[in-house]
């Protein structure tokens, strides 16, 4: 017998590009790209430059995903 456990996630939970990736199933590069041209989920830049870490709340990406819904008749 398999059971199942719901897992709650901290909403405010800080993730890399790495884990965000694999939350929104895009790869690193994409998500990038969408950072660049001002798409994507918001993020937070933790320090200065072109190298500067990048970190994105749980919460931003769960309200991305929802945004990005069809709105069509599926």
């Amino acid at each position: 017998m398999s059971t199942t456990a719901s897992v709650a996630h901290d909403p405010d939970e800080l993730l890399t590009p790495q884990e965000a990736s694999a939350v929104v199933k895009l790869s690193v590069y994409t998500l990038r790209d969408k950072r660049s041209q001002g798409g994507g989920p918001h993020f937070i830049k933790l320090s200065p430059g072109r190298g500067g870490r990048i970190r994105y709340r749980r919460r931003d990406i769960d309200a991305w995903l929802d945004s990005a819904r069809s709105k069509g008749g599926h």
